[in-house]
């Protein structure tokens, strides 16, 4: 049974993020003082009372985008209003009413029985005498809330619950996989994402830095649900320009650490620059699976080849060695599919756990083929045995003698041992080096 849907719309500025992160109880949508800082749909299941339904939180309209976007938000919020179960259109009951308030009651007016007027902003009980002339909109008398301060929030949750009615649902089945998307601007994430979901669901458009929330976006593969995590575009941490871009450079790095399986979207038409290295380390170093994504490959194609492309990814991305690589171009569908398979086999190599003995064996040809030397001043480390701990990602414990005695290009090798011996050959390993005993040994 499909959840129903509680669309928030309104001008930009009257508190709509504020709103919807009240409801959901979390920090999702980006609040800012800025008008015009949400313009995808952000949406959220929540339930209230165990009741279920897919808030959505829309972009202002009427916005005046300074990136002329104003369009694709206007766009966004009519996929919503369409698909809306229950309407709330949010106005500003401290400044009043607003020629914008009224545009946007037009493109209500024919969606009538499901919109539901809520004054915001509205911080204390006497300012309910304020917000009357909201009436003049064809909505009846407005709810008034205040997101911030909490007042009215128990009456808004009693409104959505009413109307949902019948159709609320019991909770949604987790999502199988969580796939978030990451590169740099323009890399065609957004494009990508939209594939999947079979429909403009996030706004594409050459200007970049268009995303700015991470954008959670659930479709259906093979009769599974999973959810891709369409994340703002990356830049040099020297070129962000306002808060706006490092909450959503902050969200990006985020939505990597929750993710299961990282696609890394690279522009195949331009060179890797300090932005790719920067993002290749951070996935690196959370330990995620990871597939090197060339996106527009049909741009590239007569400059290059696969696998010539791949060997400079490898050399230029030394971090991510070990990660698949697939050729894409979004804008037509090709090779989304299969990556998306191939994310699937990756998040399955994750949760595997190789036995004790098995992982021991792999530890002593990998000692005998290359026996850790002392270097001059240092003593040797004695290897005694190895466990795996926990997956996702596959964790092993190596007892020795010393731990700082393993340096860091003999822990590389032996990475590298386990990726050709153990079924871990595409994804991170995270090696912990723990001192026992001299008699405890493999």
């Amino acid at each position: 049974m499909a959840l129903p849907i509680v669309a928030i719309v309104g001008r930009p500025n009257v508190g709509k993020s504020s709103l919807f992160n009240a409801i959901t109880r979390t920090r999702i949508s980006i609040v800012e003082s800025t008008a015009g800082v949400t313009r995808d749909r952000i949406s959220a299941i929540t339930d209230i009372d165990d009741q279920y339904f897919e808030l959505v939180d829309t972009g202002g309209y009427g916005i005046v985008d300074r990136d002329d976007l104003g369009s694709h938000v206007e766009r966004q919020i009519e996929y919503a209003v369409r698909q809306a179960t229950i309407i709330l259109f949010v106005v500003d009951g401290r400044e009043g009413l607003n020629p914008l308030d009224r545009r946007t009651a037009d493109l209500l007016r024919a969606h009538q029985d499901q919109v539901h007027l809520i004054a915001n902003k509205v911080d204390e009980p006497h300012m309910d005498g304020m917000i009357g002339e909201f009436i003049r909109l064809g909505f009846g008398q407005p709810l008034p809330v205040s997101a911030n301060s909490g007042l009215g929030r128990t009456s808004l949750r009693e409104l959505i619950v009413q109307h949902i009615g019948s159709q609320a649902s019991t909770a949604p089945a987790d999502a199988a996989i969580k796939i978030a998307l990451v590169g740099k601007r323009n890399a065609g994430k957004s494009t990508f994402v939209n594939s999947l979901a079979g429909e403009d669901r996030v706004i594409v458009s050459e200007i970049p830095g268009t995303t700015r929330d991470s954008v959670d976006v659930r479709f259906e593969k093979d009769g599974r649900v999973l959810v891709a995590i369409d994340t703002a575009g990356l830049r040099k941490k020297a070129k962000i320009a306002d808060d706006i871009e490092y909450y959503a450079y902050s969200r990006a790095t985020l939505s990597i650490e929750r993710a299961d399986v990282v696609l890394f979207l690279i522009d195949a038409t331009e060179p890797v620059g300090q932005v790719d290295k920067r993002l290749s380390q951070f996935i690196a170093q959370a330990f995620k699976p990871c597939i090197l994504v060339v996106n527009k490959w049909d741009l590239a194609k007569g400059q290059s080849n696969t696998d010539a492309y791949g060997d400079y990814l490898t050399k230029t991305l030394r971090e991510l060695d070990y990660a698949p690589i697939a050729f894409t171009t979004a804008e037509t569908g090709r090779n989304i599919d299969s990556t998306i398979d191939l994310a699937s086999e990756m998040y399955k190599q994750s949760c595997q756990r190789v036995g004790t003995g098995e992982l021991n064996r792999a530890l002593e040809q990998a000692l005998a083929t290359n026996a850790p030397r002392a270097k001059r001043g240092t003593k040797r480390p004695k290897f005694f045995y190895a466990t795996q701990v926990t997956t996702s990602p596959p964790t092993i414990i190596i007892f020795v003698n010393n731990p700082s005695y393993v340096k860091q290009d003999y822990q590389r090798f032996l990475i590298n041992r386990f990726r050709e011996c153990l079924p871990f050959d595409e994804i991170p390993i995270r090696l912990v080096f723990k001192a026992r005993r001299s008699n405890d040994r493999l």
